[in-house]
C-alpha cells in the first residue's frame, strides 16, 4: 500500500484536531471535577464524551495523524467514573 501524500490542507486539519482534543480534555475535566452535574445528566455526559472522542479521532484521520486504536486512560472507556459533587 502506498504512503499517504501530504495535502495542503493538513495544517488546517491539524488545527481542527487540536481544537477537538481541547474540547475532549475540557469534558474530561468536567467529569473529573464533578462540575458536569451542573450541565449534563449522566447519560448526556457519556454522549458528549463519546462525541468529543469521535471528533478527535475523525480529525486525526483527516490530518493523517497516527492513531493506535487503543482507548486512552482518560478516554470514554472509563465511563463509570463519576465524582460526586458536594
Amino acid at each position: 500500500m502506498s504512503e499517504r501524500r501530504p495535502s495542503p490542507y493538513d495544517s488546517i486539519a491539524r488545527r481542527w484536531h487540536a481544537l477537538a482534543e481541547r474540547r475532549r480534555a475540557h469534558v474530561i475535566e468536567l467529569r473529573e471535577s464533578g462540575r458536569w452535574k451542573h450541565y449534563y445528566t449522566a447519560e448526556e455526559l457519556l454522549e458528549v464524551l463519546s462525541e468529543a472522542a469521535g471528533m478527535r479521532d475523525a480529525w486525526a484521520k483527516i490530518a493523517g495523524l497516527q492513531q493506535d486504536g487503543a482507548p486512552q486512560a482518560d478516554d470514554e472507556g472509563d465511563q463509570t467514573h463519576f465524582r460526586q459533587a458536594g
